[in-house]
């Protein structure tokens, strides 16, 4: 068994990708050492759009990974063959799939409570669904929707500061910490979330909750609110 970070960035700023080249080796080192220090085996680097090869460091397997960001919000695209770039908001969500397929990727729903409308399209042949770092309340709602499509439910931090590395993260049963092992693992269920709900954490959780719901990018459904209110069985 492997725990494995899926969703990570190696950059705390979007834009400015010049700068954000030469930034990423250093980022990524940052990354490897908050995860060897959380005892993870292994992250997937998820930049948003682009993918860029790392070797293993500090004792931590590299999974190469992009976070697409489709015309309705986001999918992680995880295995041996990520994209090397993406247009944003370019391709549809079964676009992105398709693409992740045709590079034996992996095509995950990345927070699909968020600035996201993903969860909606009917018949996307998606791969897993995560419970996301910044928002775990939502994982009741991630569970509804995983087991209406029989999707495994992985875990992935979207860290885009080191010490965030590991708040979520996915059990792996697999063989070996390869790519394409990772990638078997998810399509064949061998995979289960973790979150850690230490206090640093959840006071976290809740400064990111008040930017998202100031942004408007969660979701308020007739219900109870995903990442805003509180999930059914929660008090």
């Amino acid at each position: 068994m492997y725990a494995v970070d899926l969703h990570t960035h190696t950059r705390f700023f979007h834009g400015r990708r010049r700068l954000g080249d030469l930034y990423d080796p250093l980022g990524y080192r940052l990354v490897a050492a908050s995860a060897g220090l959380r005892g993870l085996d292994g992250v997937a680097t998820t930049n948003h759009d682009y993918y860029t090869e790392f070797p293993d460091s500090l004792g931590v397997t590299a999974i190469p990974g992009t976070e697409i960001t489709t015309t309705r919000g986001h999918l992680l695209v995880v295995g041996p063959d990520p994209p090397a770039e993406t247009d944003p908001g370019e391709l549809t969500p079964a676009d992105a799939v398709a693409l992740a397929h045709d590079r034996d990727c992996a095509a995950v729903l990345a927070h699909p409570f968020r600035n996201s409308t993903v969860r909606d399209v009917e018949d996307l042949p998606l791969d897993a669904i995560e419970v996301n770092g910044k928002h775990p309340r939502t994982r009741t709602w991630v569970e509804r929707i995983a087991d209406h499509r029989d999707l495994p439910v992985v875990g992935g931090s979207d860290a885009h500061y080191p010490v965030e590395v590991g708040r979520a993260y996915t059990a792996v049963e697999a063989p070996e910490l390869t790519p394409a092992a990772v990638v078997a693992a998810i399509r064949e269920g061998r995979v289960s979330a973790t979150v850690d709900d230490s206090l640093p954490y959840r006071l976290l959780r809740g400064f990111y909750r008040k930017i998202h719901e100031r942004k408007r990018q969660l979701d308020r459904p007739e219900a109870a609110t995903p990442g805003v209110g509180d999930p059914p069985g929660e008090d």
